[in-house]
């Protein structure tokens, strides 16, 4: 048996809650390169955060399918490794084959890399051929228009291979189609087709109204990548062919335009808040309060503990922990399936932190069970890695509460969206020098604006207000806290 014969294929693995695809961010490795087992061999970003991809298989690096930047289903070739030779074996790894043959004991973020014991047969991955856009007038439904998902097969099996949109009257894939400035001019089919294996690549031409079929590939074979359709877009609007459906044209750009992709966590930003304005009923609430007492008590703790200081945003979320005791409607989520409110039994307190990909809410679970020091320190850990990219998917999910600081960036207050399926979530505005009556004396306090946004299917205002209130008065004389537990 040769060597290639014996190569092995790691496909990009199934990454969890729900995400179907990864952009490649940085290779850890390079052709000819030996690895281990469980070794991390590229850097991928998901739409939830970038993470490191170990390789369950140890051996000699022959192939990199993709480059930086492009996107990768889940499920399609990342990495060919083909076996050492005895000779080639480095020292050290004398027993790459027998961790090779235990399978990988490594997980990613929750998640297995290992492929053994698979009893589906999965067919090769095949290119699709995508055939030239035309105008097909109104909607043939017959068509299908979803991609990427595993069809299933006549034998029962399901294929991993995604087919362009339209097939011939065998049932296969069409390799070529007659454009309709062709047909209008009496002039010969083009027979030209390009190279597609990615279904995000067509999807992305398809959007964008580029005809693939002018598109130069740059990948293995000429493959049309996902970087080959974005720098079509730089091309004159005059080269472009026509786009087959009007209504998903583009307004043209103009000289100077900057492109940025809707992709990764920018994507899933914008289609969770999207979603949230979509379904959910929501209402703002807002109330200024005094928060010089909230600040003194601060000084104090940090006088008292100077080797575990507590943070404003760490003593604001004891005290949401202490409202959504008192008022546990707004620690809940609708189950629109279900027909049914979903009051959650713990609290999964989701901080808004600002990073250099994004607005992401990393959660912290069972945030009612820490101590405020203990709140602190999670806080501190937590948005740390989240701004560095390292936190798992899975912690950047399942929240039932979000606390969104936007007094960091200097303005007063919000109507911030609802981080669905979520709630309610608080805001809370910079903390500045106002005047405010105390006892009948006017005088100079810190003074802070609170704002709930809520879900108004889980409650009504006599709830949500209670909640904002008992808040407010905590901050004002942090004294209650101690008699609300």
């Amino acid at each position: 048996m040769t060597t290639v014969e014996r190569t092995q294929v790691f496909l990009l693995p199934d990454l969890g809650e729900g995400l179907s695809e990864a952009e490649i961010v940085e290779w850890r490795v390079a052709v000819g390169d030996v690895v281990t087992v469980d070794q991390s061999v590229v850097e991928v970003e998901t739409a939830k955060a970038v993470v490191d991809v170990p390789c369950p298989y140890a051996g000699r690096v022959v192939t990199l399918h993709g480059a930086a930047g492009e996107v990768r289903p889940v499920g399609q070739p990342l990495i060919t490794i083909a076996p050492l030779d005895g000779g080639d074996e480095p020292a050290g790894h004398a027993t790459y084959r027998e961790e090779e043959r235990a399978g990988s004991g490594n997980v990613l973020i929750g998640y297995g890399t290992g492929h053994g014991g698979a009893t589906r047969r999965r067919r090769r991955p095949r290119l699709a051929l995508a055939p030239e856009p035309v105008d097909v007038g109104p909607a043939d439904p017959s068509r299908s228009d979803t991609v990427g998902s595993d069809a299933a097969g006549s034998d029962g099996s399901r294929s991993d291979t995604a087919w362009s949109d339209t097939a011939g009257s065998d049932g296969g894939p069409t390799a070529g189609r007659t454009s309709a400035g062709d047909a209008a001019s009496g002039g010969p089919a083009r027979s030209t087709a390009a190279l597609v294996i990615s279904p995000i690549v067509r999807r992305l031409a398809r959007e964008r109204g580029i005809d693939l079929a002018t598109v130069r590939g740059t990948g293995p074979g000429g493959v049309i990548r996902r970087a080959d359709v974005e720098a079509a877009l730089t091309v004159p609007a005059a080269r472009l062919a026509a786009v087959p459906d009007p209504h998903v044209a583009l307004a043209p750009t103009g000289d100077g335009d900057v492109i940025v992709p809707l992709t990764g966590v920018r994507k899933a930003i914008a289609d969770k808040l999207s979603r949230s304005r979509r379904e959910i009923p929501e209402v703002t609430i807002w109330v200024d309060v005094d928060a010089t007492g909230l600040l003194e008590t601060r000084a104090a703790i940090n006088a008292a503990t100077p080797d575990a200081p507590v943070s404003i945003l760490a003593l604001l979320a004891r005290i949401c922990l202490s409202g959504l005791r008192r008022f546990p409607q707004l620690n809940a989520r609708v189950d629109t399936e279900g027909q049914r409110i979903v009051q959650s039994a713990g609290v999964h307190l989701g901080i808004a932190a600002q990073t250099d990909r994004g607005l992401l809410v990393p959660v912290l679970r069972d945030a009612q069970r820490l101590t405020t020091a203990e709140l602190a320190a999670e806080l501190a850990a937590t948005t740390a890695a989240a701004r560095a990219g390292s936190l798992p998917p899975a912690r950047l999910t399942g929240g039932t509460f979000t606390l969104n600081n936007y007094g960091v960036f200097g303005v007063d207050g919000s109507t911030p969206i609802i981080n669905h399926p979520e709630a309610a979530l608080l805001g809370v505005g910079r903390i500045v020098d106002k005047p405010w009556v105390v006892d009948g004396q006017l005088a100079v306090r810190k003074v802070t604006q609170l704002s709930l946004t809520f879900d108004h299917r889980v409650c009504d205002g006599g709830v949500a207000g209670g909640f904002l209130r008992h808040v407010a008065d905590c901050v004002e004389r942090p004294a209650l806290l101690i008699a609300a537990v």
